[in-house]
């Protein structure tokens, strides 16, 4: 008789190792069918598209769970490490096709939806037969078709929430022990529709059909706490009497490139308390219980709720302490759980937690995890201030993205005083401790005090969240390395120059880069020049069919595509982009039968829907595009085109197809930007200032092979002490005269002469980003881009260059950085077991 099993011998039956996976065509074909039928009741007389690509995700996701689930062991048991990236956006666009690529199933899903077959044709000219081979849809099913119907996961907007999407992806490629942790936004950033020329914004409900690829965590549900009062006692100081809301988490897992590690993007949603008021209920007063519930939800409701008015900002200042407070709880939880740290000497005394727990504040939004975490080890774990502010200090890290004094967050201390008042307290004593520091380096140095300062003073006293980043933080960097260089000489800190980078997985078309670095020395190979030249102009025929298909406007797929796409705001310099266009069109009218260089130019982004000024630049463009695209003169020599919704799965289609990059902002105002790296990846050369990554774009490629233009840094900031007069400007070009009184005198809007009176009378009056100042010495850079166009091989030779000078600005390659530098963990490009390998 068999000796029976032990409990611990029966549950080592219950092992990810046995389960089969998506190993080949056949797999593929039989999980799809599995899921269609047992996961969603479906046939195929009733499914729909939507159901086919949930089948398909559901296929995808049983390959990626075994070996989530096999990371997760193995982080356990080498017990490394662990890095936790905070952000309040993390743009992730869609799911599937990344997946695929990184688990290398991309070949396998397509062979499952097509096969490959012989098939005769007739040659009409010819009268002949002829055998080719021909991709016939197999199951049925078009990949691109079920790729388009996966929503966008909008929770970002812009290169911030891309720049740590992408960031994601190259950790777990480069094997760390990471985690992001952000907000499960029930409404991401909202859809943009263009009525009238108007942007209105909807709802994006990208959760309305659900979402396959993330798994509710209730177990690890975290109460946070919000209002209430302080109490000092002799043992301690506590936080009572708080209103509490739940943070339910929802993971989503993040495949690194074909290593078999997987790791985990954990979304905070929030929940009413569990107990629902009844005596409120039972008394009628049901409206009141059901709309508190609804108040407390509203922290993960919508990504940036408009600040404009007081409710929004506590509200956006919760959503900012939730994610934090709830992470916070996490971490602590992992490091106590953990080989290392359920020793009773490291659980009982924290100070060991910067050796195995790494934090990245992505900008200033999850700034109050520093005060948070000193409340923690304070007021919970019973540790001295100096011990609490050294573990703060070496555990937490943060990169500044902005050098704009209106973008840098301050929060009014009444709202603290209300919403969080004991972590006002501790930011006083950081603050306090903070001053006397700088006093003793520069004694009778009051301005310096006053700059450096937490606390902001004045009509309302603010608290200036990058400064407690900035003292809080062990490293801080900005993400380009002119930005880092402005922020160091305006602020006395420990700073490292990491550039911003793309995942060149997610942004690249095809794999080019190391290719073209074996031609790079000699360009003048022919055929890698045609082959650049059509794989660019296969992608514009491609893009070229779209626009007319969702935009009704014609394209001519031979003339220069012409894009900038980023979020509407001033200092972007769309309005640049839009005086080009006019001058231009004038150009054209006077001089009709010249041979010009003919031009799409495309601009895309959305505008803050309190900001007034992005909102009137996007009906500009809109009705410069309504006069121009309609002119029989004009033709198609010059068409204009605002790409409505500008997001991740549009940007897939847009930039492989563009040949030229507009990087137009003031220089010393662009932190990094991101967008243009993924233009220069995919073969569009550059029109720039000299600012962001542009600088370093150009010590890569070769600045004569970008079109840099216009003012630098220095210039900038000898013209802010003598003072920009735009009337000047005004006065002494003709051009710019002309297409300005264009604007002022109702010529792009017909019938309302006065439309763009409040955008005329900002660039002559109040212009912060100096428009006019860089406009002569843009359309001078501009007629050489028209130059250099009609020499398609001169222009490919360039292309070439771009590609090859590329590889500074892979996340790989940042994230290595930040690894050794920042965190203190080694990258490896080693692959962990399968889920099916015996461990």
């Amino acid at each position: 008789m068999p000796k029976p099993l032990t409990d611990q011998e029966k549950r080592k039956q219950i092992s990810v190792r046995g389960l089969a996976g998506v190993e080949n065509v056949a797999d593929l074909k039989t999980n799809f069918n599995r899921h269609l039928h047992f996961t969603l009741v479906k046939d195929r007389n009733v499914a729909t598209k939507r159901d086919y690509y949930f089948a398909l995700a559901h296929t995808v996701r049983d390959h990626l769970v075994g070996r989530w689930i096999r990371t997760q062991q193995h982080y356990y048991e080498t017990d490394p490490k662990r890095v936790y990236y905070l952000s309040l956006e993390f743009y992730m666009g869609r799911t599937l096709q990344n997946t695929m690529v990184n688990l290398a199933l991309e070949n396998a899903c397509d062979e499952a939806t097509y096969q490959v077959r012989n098939v005769t044709t007739q040659n009409i000219a010819s009268k002949r037969s002829q055998t080719v081979l021909t991709r016939i849809p197999f199951l049925g099913l078009d990949m691109e078709e079920l790729q388009d119907i996966e929503e966008d996961a909008g929770l970002g907007n812009g290169g911030l929430g891309r720049l740590a999407a992408c960031f994601l992806d190259s950790m777990a490629s480069l094997g760390l022990a990471a985690y992001g942790y952000g907000i499960r936004y029930e409404f991401g950033i909202f859809n943009q529709k263009i009525v009238n020329g108007w942007q209105i914004e909807e709802a994006d409900d990208w959760l309305r059909y659900g979402n396959p690829w993330e798994k509710a965590r209730p177990e690890y549900m975290r109460p946070v706490h919000f209002y209430g009062r302080v109490e000092h006692h002799p043992d301690g100081v506590k936080w009572v009497d708080t209103q509490v809301v739940l943070a339910l988490p929802y993971d989503t897992p993040v495949p690194g490139y074909r290593n078999n590690i997987v790791n985990t993007m954990r979304l905070w949603s929030a929940k009413a308390p569990c107990e629902f008021n009844l005596k409120d209920f039972n008394v009628g007063g049901y409206i009141q219980a059901v709309l508190d519930r609804n108040l407390a939800e509203n922290i993960s409701r919508v990504l940036y709720p408009n600040d404009n008015f007081f409710e929004g900002k506590e509200l956006r200042l919760k959503q900012e302490y939730f994610v934090v407070a709830a992470t916070l709880q996490d971490i602590i939880r992992r490091f106590k759980a953990s080989k290392f740290g359920s020793t009773e000497v490291v659980r009982m005394d924290l100070d060991k937690l910067p050796d195995k727990v790494a934090i990245q504040l992505n900008d200033t939004h999850p700034a109050m995890a520093i005060p948070e975490l000193m409340r923690i080890l304070v007021d919970e774990e019973k540790l001295t201030w100096e011990k609490a502010w050294d573990i703060t200090v070496r555990t937490c890290a943060y990169t500044n993205h902005t050098v704009l004094p209106e973008a840098l967050e301050r929060w009014p201390v009444d709202l603290f005083q209300n919403l969080l008042p004991r972590h006002l307290e501790i930011i006083y004593e950081i603050n306090r401790r903070h001053l006397e520091r700088i006093s003793s380096l520069y004694p009778g140095d009051s301005d310096r005090m006053r700059r450096m300062s937490l606390i902001e003073e004045g009509g309302q006293k603010k608290i200036n969240m990058a400064h407690l980043c900035i003292v809080g933080s062990h490293a801080v960097n900005g993400v380009a390395r002119i930005h880092s260089d402005i922020i160091k000489n305006t602020r006395a800190v420990k700073l490292l120059g990491n550039a911003a980078s793309v995942a060149a997985r997610k942004e690249v078309v095809a794999d080019l880069t190391l290719v073209l670095s074996y031609f790079v020395r000699d360009v003048k190979r022919h055929l890698l020049i045609c082959l650049c030249f059509n794989f660019s102009q296969e992608n514009k025929m491609k893009f070229a069919v779209h626009l007319e298909e969702h935009y009704k406007v014609k394209i001519n797929p031979n003339s220069m595509f012409d894009i900038q796409v980023k979020r509407i705001h001033e200092y972007k310099r769309q309005l640049l982009n839009c005086l080009h266009i006019i001058t231009f069109y004038n150009l054209i009218k006077k001089e009709p039968n010249k041979a010009w260089t003919p031009r799409t130019i495309m601009i895309g982004g959305k505008a803050a829907p309190g900001y007034h000024m992005a909102k009137m630049i996007i009906r500009l463009i809109t009705a410069i595009g309504e006069i121009v695209n309609n002119d029989p003169v004009v033709g198609d020599r010059l068409k204009v085109i605002f790409l409505e919704n500008y997001r991740v799965t549009l940007a897939e289609k847009a930039v492989p197809a563009a040949d030229l990059s507009e990087q137009i902002s003031t220089a010393g105002t662009e932190a990094s930007g991101t967008g243009n790296m993924k233009f220069m990846l995919n073969g569009a050369l550059t029109i720039g200032t000299m600012d962001g990554a542009n600088v370093e774009m150009a010590e890569e490629a070769g600045e004569n092979n970008l079109f840099i233009f216009g003012m630098r840094v220095d210039d900038v900031e000898a013209m802010d002490k003598k003072g920009y007069d735009a009337h000047e400007y005004y006065n002494r070009i003709p051009e710019l005269k002309q297409a300005i009184d264009q604007i002022s005198g109702g010529f792009f809007s017909p019938g309302q002469p006065d439309q763009f009176k409040d955008v005329v009378n900002m660039l002559m009056n109040h212009d912060r980003f100096k428009v006019f100042a860089d406009y002569e010495d843009y359309i001078k850079c501009q007629e050489k881009v028209s130059a250099l166009y009609k020499n398609s091989k001169e222009w490919t030779k360039m292309v070439i260059h771009n590609i090859a000078g590329c590889g500074k600005f892979s996340s790989d390659r940042t994230i290595s950085q930040y690894a050794r530098e920042i965190w203190g963990v080694e990258p490896s490009l080693e692959k962990i077991g399968a889920p099916d390998d015996p461990r």
